[in-house]
This record gives C-alpha cells, structure tokens and sequence, in this order.
C-alpha cells in the first residue's frame, strides 16, 4: 500500500501520542501547516485507511453527545514511519501563486507591486503567527518541532527583506 504525505503526517503526530482527527487537524493548524497543511477532507479518509491496513487503530472516546475515536500507532505503523524518515526527501518543492504572477507581471502594469505586497504582507503574519508558537516548538520533548521553527522564521524574515529590496527597486524604475 502506497502512503500519501498526509498519511505520514498522521503517523508523526500519533508517533507523539494518541489523538482524535479533531485533535490531529488542531495540531496541524498549529505546526505542520506552515509547510505541510492538511484539511479534515484528507484527514479522516486517510484515518480509515490507515486503520484499514493496521498502521493505527482507533477506540471509541465518546465525549457527551459526540462520538470520538482516538486513534494510536500499531508496532506496524511506527515501523512504517520509521521506514519512511530513513528514505531520502524526493520533493522540494515551492509553489507559490505569487511569484507566478510577479514572473509574469509584464503584462499588467502595477501587477509586481500588489504581488510584492501581498507577499510581505503573508510573510509577516506568518512570521508573527510563527513567533506565538516558538514557545510551544521550544517545549517539545526533542529539538525537531523549533528547528523547523527557527527554519520557517529565517525563511520568513528573509523573504520579507527580499519584499522591501524588489519594491525598492521597482520604486527606483518608476522615478526613472
């Protein structure tokens, strides 16, 4: 059986302990998500399937009128994570909607700014959002979770020093 990203991604997060796919999407939303999102559309059929192949398993927890299930890795799912941390990265990639329009910015005057703006704009909410969650990244109980922090906030602060130069620069051909 092949595992999609999100499938993995709910295996990490079991591999730190049991939770329900509210409690996953919640940790997601506040972790993962700044460079690997994932909705309650991919989660809960990837929780099944799962399931189905024994990688986890799920027990009733219901909580008042809600059913819950908390799902919890088998010894066969920590060995599939296992297995999939030691192969080598196959992706790297950076799709970004906003450097698209900036490439092809040409064609519609006054375009590369609003792009430029719109991502320093991103980039400093995001930076933000990051520096809320530093403590909790600082917290967990290996270095992992706040070196890919301190990554997200490099990367950040840089693409908003990036942001100021190009609109700079643009700023400097318009005046000329």
């Amino acid at each position: 059986m092949e595992l999609s990203s999100t499938a993995y991604v709910i295996l990490g997060l079991l591999h730190k302990g049991p939770k329900t796919g509210y409690e996953i999407k919640s940790v997601v939303d506040h972790s993962t998500r700044f460079f690997w999102a994932a909705s309650y559309g991919q989660i809960y059929p990837e929780l099944r399937k799962l399931a189905e192949a024994g990688l986890i398993e799920g027990t009733s927890k219901p909580s008042g009128a809600r059913k819950r299930t908390e799902y919890r890795l088998t010894a066969s799912g920590r060995k599939e994570l296992r297995r999939w941390l030691e192969i080598e990265p196959a992706v790297f990639e950076l799709r970004d909607e906003g450097l698209l329009k900036l490439f092809f910015a040409g064609a519609a005057p006054g375009a590369a700014s609003k792009a430029i703006e719109a991502r320093r704009d991103h980039d400093e909410q995001k930076l933000r959002q990051l520096r809320e969650i530093e403590p909790m990244a600082k917290a967990a109980p290996d270095s992992f979770p706040h070196m890919v922090l301190r990554y997200g906030v490099a990367l950040s602060e840089f693409s908003i020093r990036w942001c100021d130069e190009a609109l700079a620069e643009l700023n400097r051909e318009d005046a000329a």
